[in-house]
């Protein structure tokens, strides 16, 4: 590749200093600090600032490729669609009507997609060091847990009020939690919880079975009912891969355990008026006005795509309200799509979503492949109800949830970057 042939010219040229460099002989633990570190800042700092310990990662990882000989791009086919995603999203940056707008919000993209970089590069030799990020997600989590029954037991305010009410009795509205991430929002943090919940699977069992039920029990009480369908997913998904691994004389328990289980559950939702009304608005269609809003968004956004289905409108929120103007219904103004794949086809056209979706298809095939490893099983999971929130809403593109994202992309892909 004549990229590497580039990195290979720079490295013998920096050898000398790397080689009396205490600081680029141990680069490889900065930039492990600064994912770490951008996990913890999710919980509580501003959108902007986490991207910061992402852009340090970033650079680190840009000036190690520079100086350590060996240092090289290895492509898989997975990375291939990836890299194809990219270059299709500046080809629609370039020909975007709001061009400094769209410019913004490619920026974002280069930082998510340059961090998977980072990632890969950082995993490759320190995949030792995996179990430390499901730690840390798991210690936020729970942190995040303990908050969220405090907000709970406490009836947190307005914005734990978000919900259509005009149909329903006082005692079955639902005081929907939010966390410490901001901005703060019930939806995001269902979404966090969804992704990050899967960590618990990763970390020693005495921790992870009360730690992965308490953090259920907080998912429910965010009242996000696209992380409800998200994570009734993922329990599935769960459920089946440890069936299909399970000797055949404990496949009967499991069965009449899990049956239990999902009887129980049933049961409880039944017996708490607020959760039951919660859940059955799902199926409300238009007689919900969030589900309505949403119907009237898509519709919206088809149009948008049908005029602009080659290469889209440019990337960017703020591209996307600007444009969304000339198409939105009265009255239902929106910050996106609130379907991460139809935002993708409208920013970035066709081939951007059809590149995209064969990237996450390929990455979901790896880890299918290695399910025996108990971090990539719980990579897939969360994946899995990150996908799957995303259809009904566009917290994807918020950074707790993408960097969560491609940090479980990049384990996958680490753990099986030999195909």
């Amino acid at each position: 590749m004549f990229f590497n042939n580039i990195l290979s010219f720079f490295q013998t040229i920096f050898r000398p200093i790397y080689e009396k460099s205490f600081v680029l002989q141990n680069i490889d633990k900065l930039i492990g600090l600064n994912i770490l570190l951008l996990i913890v800042s999710t919980t509580f700092a501003p959108s902007d600032n986490i991207g910061y310990f992402a852009i340090f990662a970033i650079l680190l990882t840009a000036v190690k490729l520079l100086t350590k000989s060996g240092e090289k791009f290895e492509l898989t086919l997975a990375d291939k669609f990836l890299l194809a995603y990219f270059l299709i999203v500046i080809i629609s940056v370039a020909g975007s009507s709001l061009f400094y707008l769209s410019l913004k919000g490619f920026f974002k993209t280069f930082v998510y997609l340059g961090f998977y970089v980072s990632l890969i590069h950082y995993f490759k030799d320190n995949k030792d060091k995996i179990k430390y990020i499901f730690l840390a997600y798991a210690l936020c989590v729970s942190f995040e847990t303990v908050v969220a029954f405090l907000q709970n037991f406490t009836s947190v305010g307005e914005i734990s009020g978000w919900q259509d009410m005009s149909r329903l009795n006082p005692e079955e509205v639902m005081t929907r939690v939010y966390g410490t991430l901001k901005p703060y929002n019930p939806n995001l943090f269902g979404g966090y919880l969804l992704a990050c919940i899967p960590a618990f699977i990763a970390i020693p069992k005495r921790f992870a079975i009360p730690g992965a039920i308490f953090a259920s029990i907080a998912l429910v009480l965010t009242g996000c009912r696209g992380a409800y369908i998200g994570f009734f997913l993922q329990l599935i998904v769960l459920g089946f891969i440890i069936y299909k691994n399970l000797n055949a004389k404990y496949k009967q328990i499991f069965t009449t355990a899990a049956s239990a289980c999902a009887v129980a559950l049933m049961a409880f939702i039944m017996s708490i008026s607020a959760l039951r009304a919660r859940i059955f608005s799902i199926f409300a269609m238009r007689s919900d006005s969030s589900n309505s809003f949403r119907f009237n968004v898509y519709n919206s956004c088809v149009d948008m795509f049908k005029d602009n289905w080659l290469l889209g409108i440019g990337v960017g929120n703020q591209n996307f309200r600007e444009i969304y103007g000339l198409y939105m219904k009265t009255g239902f103004d929106a910050l996106s799509a609130y379907n991460i794949y139809l935002e993708i086809a409208v920013e970035s056209g066709i081939f951007a979503l059809i590149t995209f979706v064969g990237f996450i298809g390929l990455i979901i095939n790896k880890a299918v492949k290695n399910l025996s490893n108990f971090y990539v099983l719980a990579a897939l999971i969360s994946i899995i109800g990150i996908l799957i929130h995303g259809i009904v809403d566009t917290v994807f593109f918020r950074p707790q949830i993408q960097f969560t994202f491609w940090i479980m992309v990049a384990v996958i892909r680490s753990l099986n970057d030999k195909n």
